[in-house]
Formats: structure tokens, sequence, C-alpha cells
């Protein structure tokens, strides 16, 4: 039989460790108290002028560091665009800049994003590929389920002949604390269709990425 986990502001049991998990959202109010609480515990007063109103903005800070758990990344694909008289090559986005919270910690990592595909029925727009990114990135995350989830989510919506996405990152839970080494780049990358099947177009896309790092 699974464990059980009582969530702090549960009603009902929630089921661990893992799958979809059915808990109560705290109210605001709520959330306040629990940033006083942690004011507290790290040894200050929440009481204090400079302290009072930070668990409030500190509530509204992460309505919008977390605000792509209301976010829905299939909407950023609905519209593709089918005239592109005939093209059929690779479409790479380079240097999309991103930031995430490391799930362990909640301390934030960041940095940049590749991405490219094989366009199959269409491309859409390319302001939309970033909207997917920032998506899943303003979650609670690791860097390697972000790498998945983008490649997932283009990859189903769009139905390309292929998805590559690079992700490079700088994790402060690394930098902050813990070995506290600083400028340490953390590199994933995940391939779906001809990317997976040929290796050349893998070192293509490495390739036209590394490029434009060279060309600055």
């Amino acid at each position: 039989m699974d464990a059980v986990v009582q969530h702090p502001f549960a009603r009902v049991p929630i089921p661990a460790p893992k799958g979809h998990q059915t808990f109560r959202k705290p109210t605001r109010e709520e959330a306040e108290a629990a940033v006083r609480t942690l004011i507290a515990w790290a040894g200050d007063n929440p009481t204090r002028e400079g302290l009072i109103d930070t668990p409030k903005r500190v509530v509204k800070a992460y309505a919008e560091l977390f605000a792509g758990y209301a976010q829905d990344a299939a909407k950023d694909l609905e519209r593709v665009f089918e005239d592109v008289q005939g093209y059929d090559d690779m479409v790479v986005l380079r240097d999309i800049p991103y930031f995430s919270h490391c799930e362990h910690h909640m301390v934030p990592f960041f940095g940049k994003a590749h991405v490219a595909y094989y366009p199959a029925n269409g491309v859409v727009g390319l302001s939309k590929i970033a909207r997917v990114i920032d998506t899943y990135a303003k979650r609670l995350q690791t860097q390697e389920a972000l790498t998945a989830q983008i490649v997932a989510a283009i990859d189903e919506h769009l139905q390309p002949r292929g998805v590559a996405v690079m992700l490079e990152g700088e994790h402060m839970c690394m930098s902050m604390r813990g070995i506290q080494k600083e400028g340490v780049s953390t590199v994933t990358t995940q391939f779906t269709g001809v990317f997976q099947d040929e290796p050349s177009e893998q070192v293509r896309f490495i390739t036209l990425v590394r490029a434009g790092h060279s060309s600055r």
C-alpha cells in the first residue's frame, strides 16, 4: 500500500511519492503567513519596518515567478503557418534567455535555450517557441526535466520531422550553497526524429548553435 503524506495545507491526504497529487492551494493569507514563519526561522523579526510588507511582496513575486503552472504550452503551438513557400529545412532559435527555480532548493537557475526543428506541416511564430520555454521554466524544475518538457511539447503539438533542444544553465544551488562553485555551466540536450536517427543532424545543430557564440 502506498504511503500517505499529509500536506500542511491539505484537507485530504496526498498519495506519495509520485504521480498527480490533489491538494488545496493555500490562500494568499496562508502563503504570507508561511513567509513570515521563514523570516522568523532565519533569525529576523518579521514585524520590523523593513520586513513587515515582505510577505506580500514575496507572494506577489511568486505569482510571477511560477506563472507557468497556469499556462498551457499547447495554446502557444496551436496556430501553424502552412504557407512557407516550400521551406522544409531546419529552423533554429539560438540564445533564448530563460530563468527557473530548482525544485530541490527553490533557488534560481538560468541560462540560454537553443531549439531547432524540421517542419512537417508548417511553422509556428518564433515567439511561440520562447513562450513554451517560459511556460515550463516558470515552475519548480530540474534542468533535465525542463529540457524534456520543451521537446515533448513541440514534438506533440507541432509534429515536426525532428526536434533538438539544448539548455545551458548556471545553478545558484551550486554557486551559493553546498560546494559553492561559481560559474559552472550545465548543458543538457534531447533529440527526436531525424535528430535522434541521424547523428550528423545533431552535429549540424550544435555547429549552428556554437557558430552564433564564436561570431561575437
